[in-house]
């Protein structure tokens, strides 16, 4: 029986390193393991913060348009409708009349045949 005792000994030694190694795993992965799961839940946070503030800006653009923002409305038509009439009251303006065309210009420096006069001739000498 002895052995048996020995046996058992070891095996209750061997058991509790085991369960100290398991309990040390557990431990770190659960540290580890909430590290993720709040950086996970922030995440998280924000996508839903950011899905709301769409939500929100969707239902803006849905909803009807307040009594100021009809009156408003309502002004910026009347001044547009004035200034309509303003411009349909005067009468169109005559455009400018302008003078028969002139002879086409020719360019600086530009001879013609005709404005070519002879080479002076030099006197005989004698």
């Amino acid at each position: 029986m002895a052995k048996s005792e020995k046996k058992s000994e070891k095996a209750s030694k061997s058991d509790s390193r085991a369960d100290q190694v398991r309990s040390a795993v557990d431990q770190a992965f659960q540290a580890a393991g909430s590290q993720l799961t709040r950086e996970r839940a922030e995440q998280i946070a924000d996508d839903l913060s950011s899905a709301a503030q769409r939500v929100r800006d969707a239902l803006e653009e849905l909803r009807p348009p307040t009594g100021d923002e009809v009156r408003r409305v309502g002004e910026r038509l009347d001044a547009i409708e004035k200034r309509l009439a303003a411009l349909e009251a005067k009468p169109p303006a005559a455009p400018a009349r302008r003078a028969a065309p002139a002879a086409p210009r020719k360019p600086v420096g530009a001879r013609t045949s005709a404005a070519r006069k002879p080479a002076a001739r030099k006197p005989a000498a004698g």
